[in-house]
C-alpha cells in the first residue's frame, strides 16, 4: 500500500474538487406518458442514495454534486407516481401488481428482458437464489421464448423482488430491516412483501433531493447544474465546432442546427429556474453537458450567471497548444492544477479542467482493487501532485466523473472505497476538499492561495478525447443530427403558423428539448453493445416521431428504420468512456 511521504510542516495545501455528475436522459414517452426504460429510479435507489449517504457520514468532506435538471424532474415525477398510486413505469408497476399469474405474454417478456440487466459478477452471482432464477430463465430460452406463458406468477414475483433488491443501495441494505429480511428469505415472496419493498423504494426516492439540499444548505456540498435536457452546447450553436479539435471531422448535411442559440438560451434559462425551485438558489456554475465547451458557449453561460464551468484536460492541452504553440509535456503538472480565467466578450468566467488520469482511475480502474488500497492510492497520487507542484500556490486538482454508473462494477457498490476515501480526505493534513464556488470566491480574497491564469484561446472540445467524435462525425451520428434538424425546421414552421394552442406548443417544445439531448448520439455507433444501441436508437426515433405527431404532422417514413446497430463490448457497458483513447 502506498505510504505518505508528505512533509507535515509545509504551508502549501492541495485543494481537491470532487465533482460527481448525476445524469439520466428523459425516459418518458410523451404521447402515452409511460416510462420506456427504468434507469432513473434504479439509479435513484442505488447510487443517488448511496452517494449522499457517504457525504452525510463524513461531514468534513466537501464535494460538488451536479444534477441535470431533467433527472431531477423525473425524480419528482416518480415521487408523484408513488403518492398518487398511478405508476407509469411498467417494471415498477408490476412489482406491486397483486396477481402476476394474470399477466399476458408481453408483460411477462418485459420482466424477463429487464430483470437480468445488471453487472452479473457483482449483482447476480453473489446471490444464490437470484442465480437460480437466471439459470431457470436460461433453460427456458433454450427451449424457445414462447414458453414464457408457462412461467408461474411466483417465479415472476421472485424475479421482480430480486432485481430490485440487487439495485438497492448498500447504505439501505445495511440499515433496512425489510431488505435484510427479504434477502434472507430468498424466495416465495408474497404480495405483502413486494408491496413493502415497493413502499421502501418510494420513500427512498422522495428523500433524495431534500437530503442533497440539506447538505448544500449546511455548506458541505455545492450543487451545480447543466443545460436542462443535457444538449451538447457547442454543436447546438455550430456543427463546425467539431473541427476545432478534429479538422477533418465529417459533419452532417445540415449546415447548422436551426435556431441553436435560442434553444441553448432556453435550456439554460429552464435549468436556472429549476435549480432555484429545487435547491433554493441559482447555481453558481454549470458542468456543461459532456464537458462540451467552446468560446461561444462560455459567453452564453456567463450571460446566465455562471461564475465557473469545467471540462476535460485535453481541451486545456489543445488550447495551450494553439495559444503557445507548445503542447504540455505529459509529466508536467503546473498547467493543469489551477483555474483559468476566460474572457468571453462579456463577463469573464473561470474554467476548471479535470485531471483525466485520476478521474479515469476512479471510473475504470479502482473497481478491481480492494477498497482501502484504492483509496490509499488515490490519496498517494494527490500527495505526489502536491509534492511536485511548482511555486508557492496551492495546486487545485479537479476530479469529475459519473456519480452513478461506475459503482455497480465495484464490490458492494463502492461502499468500502468511498467510505475509506472520504475518511482519508477529511482527516488529511495537506489536502483540503473544496468546491468550485469556494475556490472562485477565494480567488477574490486578500489571502488567496491560488493564482488563476488567463486563457486567451479555447479550442472547442469535450471530456472524451477532447473532441466531439462521440456525438458527431460518423454516418449514423450525422444522420441522427440531420433527422433532428429536419424536425426542428418543421417545429419552427408550425410554431409560427398559429395552428397549436398554448398547451400543444408546450408539449411540442418539451418533446423537442428531449430530442436535443446528448445521449442519443452517444449511443449511436457499432462500438457500443447491440442491446444498448437498439434501446436508445428506438427511443430517439420514437421521440422524433412523437414530436411530429405533437406538431400535427406525419412523421417521415425513415423514422421507422433503424439508424444505428451496435456490435461492440465497451468498458462499463458503454455508460462511461475513458478520457483518452487506449
Amino acid at each position: 500500500m502506498p505510504q505518505s511521504n508528505m512533509p507535515q510542516n509545509t504551508d502549501k495545501k492541495l485543494q481537491l474538487i470532487l465533482c460527481w455528475h448525476m445524469h439520466q436522459p428523459d425516459y418518458r414517452e410523451y404521447l402515452h406518458h409511460g416510462y420506456v426504460l427504468p434507469w432513473t429510479y434504479l439509479h435513484a435507489m442505488k447510487d443517488y442514495t448511496d452517494m449522499v449517504y457517504h457525504l452525510e457520514q463524513h461531514p468534513k468532506a466537501k464535494a460538488v454534486v451536479n444534477f441535470v435538471p431533467i433527472l431531477v424532474e423525473q425524480l419528482h415525477d416518480y415521487e408523484q407516481q408513488f403518492k398518487s398510486g398511478h405508476i407509469r413505469d411498467a417494471l415498477l408497476r408490476m412489482l406491486c401488481h397483486e396477481h402476476l399469474d394474470e399477466l399476458g405474454d408481453e408483460a411477462r417478456q418485459h420482466i424477463l428482458d429487464s430483470c437480468f440487466k445488471s453487472n452479473h459478477t457483482k449483482m447476480l452471482k453473489p446471490y444464490r437464489a437470484y442465480q437460480h432464477l437466471f439459470d431457470l430463465q436460461a433453460l427456458m430460452d433454450g427451449h424457445g421464448r414462447e414458453n414464457v406463458t408457462y412461467l408461474s406468477g411466483q417465479y415472476l414475483a421472485d424475479l421482480l423482488v430480486w432485481y430490485h433488491l440487487v439495485w438497492m443501495g448498500e447504505s439501505i441494505r445495511r440499515s433496512s430491516e425489510t431488505v435484510a429480511r427479504l434477502m434472507t428469505k430468498g424466495s416465495q415472496f408474497t404480495f405483502a412483501e413486494r408491496k413493502e419493498l415497493f413502499d421502501l423504494i418510494g420513500t427512498t426516492i422522495a428523500n433524495i433531493v431534500p437530503r442533497y439540499r440539506k447538505l448544500a444548505e449546511l455548506g458541505q456540498i455545492e450543487i451545480s447544474s447543466t443545460p436542462y435536457n443535457h444538449p451538447i452546447m457547442p454543436l447546438l450553436l455550430d456543427f463546425a465546432a467539431a473541427r476545432e479539435s478534429e479538422p477533418n471531422a465529417l459533419l452532417p448535411q445540415s449546415a447548422q442546427y436551426p435556431g441553436g442559440l435560442s434553444r441553448l438560451h432556453s435550456h439554460l434559462s429552464n435549468a436556472v429556474a429549476s435549480h432555484k425551485q429545487n435547491f433554493g438558489a441559482a447555481p453558481h456554475g454549470m458542468w456543461p453537458s459532456e464537458g462540451g465547451v467552446s468560446r461561444a458557449t462560455l459567453k452564453v453561460l456567463a450571460e446566465h450567471g455562471c461564475e465557473w464551468t469545467a471540462t476535460g484536460q485535453a481541451v486545456l492541452a489543445n488550447s495551450l497548444l494553439r495559444e503557445m504553440n507548445d503542447y504540455p509535456l505529459p509529466g508536467s503538472s503546473g498547467y493543469l492544477y489551477k483555474p483559468y480565467l476566460v474572457e468571453t466578450g462579456g463577463k469573464p468566467i473561470y474554467c476548471f479542467f479535470r485531471d483525466d488520469h485520476l478521474s479515469d482511475k476512479v471510473g475504470f480502474e479502482y473497481a478491481k482493487w480492494k477498497g482501502d488500497d484504492a483509496a490509499a492510492d488515490f490519496v498517494h497520487q494527490l500527495e505526489e501532485i502536491l509534492r511536485n507542484s511548482p511555486g508557492a500556490d496551492d495546486p487545485v486538482v479537479t476530479v469529475i466523473l459519473d456519480g452513478e454508473n461506475a459503482w455497480e462494477y465495484y464490490p458492494y457498490n463502492a461502499y468500502y472505497f468511498l467510505s475509506e476515501l472520504y475518511a482519508k480526505l477529511e482527516n488529511h493534513p495537506d489536502i483540503r476538499t473544496t468546491t468550485f464556488h469556494e475556490c472562485v470566491r477565494g480567488l477574490d480574497g486578500q489571502d488567496a492561495c491560488v493564482t488563476p491564469s488567463k486563457l486567451q484561446q479555447l479550442v472547442a472540445g469535450s471530456w472524451v478525447y477532447g473532441t466531439f467524435s462521440t456525438w458527431i462525425g460518423s454516418p449514423d451520428k450525422n444522420r441522427g443530427w440531420d433527422l433532428l434538424c429536419d424536425a426542428k425546421r418543421s417545429y419552427d414552421i408550425v410554431m409560427a403558423s398559429g395552428r397549436l394552442n398554448e398547451e400543444e406548443m408546450r408539449l411540442a417544445t418539451e418533446q423537442l428539448a428531449d430530442c436535443e439531448g446528448s445521449d442519443w448520439f452517444w449511443w449511436f455507433g457499432d462500438y457500443n453493445s447491440a442491446l444498448s444501441v437498439a434501446s436508445f436508437d428506438s427511443l430517439f426515433r420514437r421521440n422524433l416521431s412523437n414530436l411530429y405527431h405533437l406538431l400535427k404532422l406525419r412523421a417521415p417514413e425513415e423514422l421507422q428504420h433503424v439508424l444505428s446497430v451496435g456490435s461492440g463490448a465497451p468498458a462499463m457497458g458503454g455508460t462511461m468512456r475513458r478520457s483518452e483513447v487506449v
